[in-house]
């Protein structure tokens, strides 16, 4: 069977049986224009996929069934979808060039966010976060002031490590002190969500949604600081409320004295060096950040030849070998030539949160496809249009803590209302903080509970969400407030 016939298959036979178009869709006036199929079946039937998809996302702590599996799924179906629709109105064309659109704006955050994750797994196995971890367990920090220094650390290292791995650094940390003190674990465990949400909302690298809404250009990196000071309100009124209810007294010290591994604070330095070289090249060059990213991860890899040939040198093999990503292994039951196995930077790129990249890559898609339909033009009209952009945008943080903020700002960033600075402030705020209302909401949250498993849940974080709910409404008022000038 050739192509032709092929394709006339479709939009004749199968096409026109499966899916035939019902009256009032719209034509595209050019063929850069989408196609509105709002009102056929098959669009309804692909957003039931994608609701479908997502209920099964939400339910995976029960199902124990990774969330990226349903999206991914959801999203080949919904694609299948558009394909037949826009080659039905012999418009395959369109689709296409939709479909790698999304690709595109995927493969970029997908890159970006492979070699912060390998720079973050790097420093983890050269023992930076255990230091840092062995240092808070072995004082002798009373309940709140470990409520507190936990608090500040997660607020200020979020903007750099970001949000989930802060969160779960934090948590760490919490569990190793007061893992028997269940009260005081799920205060502390709230309240370092709380702060790694809202940390992560003033840094185009504290957040998958603010990671986004840079990579798109509609704001300068030095912008985001503006969303300090309603970032800081957004943890301390919640941490406030919470203070109160934190028991006195404190926990027993704990003896802890890891070590730092040679060449931990040159792979530091070297990450700041990358985060310079993204910014660098979207700021003064114009080109996507993700090349500054990924030359740095090359100066990683660099790096790791030359930790090779220490190893090897002369009188290196007397030293001992220990298993990390940087290092050799040692195996003292070998000869020297034996015991030598080179670099590979694949290992600390093997710890990267994979299921949360292929989730990214599900949800993308899905949205991409729902928005190729005509969805997220109808949504922005009865949003945007019909509500206004403030009211809209401080929607958006509320279904964030329902649905999650990727999906949401993605959807937000594909319709691209116009909009003041002031308000794409507004919406990167709303969309950081808001999932802090629910353990389910954001990253962090859900990792949070994956690791204070049965202590930290979605009901134990419910009896706070008045507190933070209050610290969202506060910090929405203090950035406009702040920044009304940018309105």
């Amino acid at each position: 069977m050739t192509h032709t016939t092929l394709k006339d298959l479709i939009r004749g036979g199968i096409g026109a049986g499966l899916l035939s178009l019902v009256p009032g869709i719209a034509n595209a006036a050019e063929d850069s224009h989408l196609l509105d199929f709002t009102g056929h079946w098959a669009a309804f039937l692909a957003l039931g996929i994608f609701f479908a998809a997502y209920l099964l996302v939400i339910g995976e702590e029960a199902l124990h069934m990774r969330k990226s599996k349903p999206v991914m799924v959801a999203a080949g179906i919904i694609w299948l979808i558009v394909a037949i629709l826009y080659n039905n109105a012999g418009a395959a064309e369109i689709a296409e060039e939709a479909v790698r659109h999304n690709l595109l704006e995927f493969v970029e955050l997908f890159l970006f966010l492979l070699a912060a994750m390998t720079y973050i797994n790097t420093m983890d196995e050269r023992g930076l976060f255990d230091a840092l971890r062995g240092w808070l367990v072995s004082r002798s920090f009373s309940y709140r002031a470990i409520f507190w220094v936990t608090g500040v650390i997660s607020f200020f290292l979020s903007p750099i490590a970001d949000n989930l791995t802060t969160a779960l650094l934090m948590s760490t940390v919490i569990l190793a002190v007061a893992g028997d003190n269940h009260r005081f674990v799920v205060i502390a465990c709230v309240n370092i969500v709380v702060a790694a949400n809202a940390g992560g909302a003033f840094s185009p690298f504290g957040d998958i949604t603010t990671l986004m809404v840079w990579q798109k250009g509609l704001l300068d990196i030095s912008e985001f600081i503006l969303l300090f000071p309603a970032s800081v309100v957004n943890w301390l009124v919640p941490a406030v409320i919470m203070n109160f209810a934190v028991q006195p007294g404190k926990p027993e010290p704990m003896d802890e004295h890891p070590v730092i591994q040679e060449g931990a604070w040159v792979v530091v330095g070297l990450f700041l060096i990358t985060i310079a070289m993204a910014v660098s090249a979207h700021s003064f060059l114009g080109m996507p950040p993700v090349l500054g990213m990924m030359t740095g991860l090359g100066f990683l890899k660099l790096f790791g030849y030359y930790l090779k040939l220490r190893a090897m040198a002369p009188g290196a093999a007397d030293d001992g070998f220990q298993e990390t990503g940087l290092e050799l292994t040692r195996d003292e039951n070998l000869s020297t030539a034996e015991a030598v196995k080179p670099f590979n930077v694949f290992k600390a790129l093997e710890r990267a949160e994979w299921d949360t990249l292929m989730f990214f890559y599900g949800i993308i898609l899905c949205v991409g496809g729902l928005g190729t339909m005509g969805f997220l033009a109808v949504l922005s009209e009865a949003t945007y249009v019909g509500l206004g952009p403030t009211t809209a945008n401080i929607l958006v943080g509320i279904a964030s803590a329902i649905v999650d903020n990727i999906p949401v700002m993605f959807a937000v960033l594909a319709v691209l209302p116009e909009m003041s600075d002031g308000q794409w402030l507004l919406v990167t705020l709303t969309a950081g903080v808001g999932g802090s209302m629910l353990s389910i909401g954001s990253a962090a949250g859900v990792a949070v509970m994956g690791q204070a498993r049965g202590i930290y849940t979605f009901v134990s974080h419910l009896k706070w969400t008045w507190a933070v709910g209050l610290g969202y409404a506060a910090s929405i008022w203090v950035h406009i407030l702040v920044n009304g000038s940018k309105f």
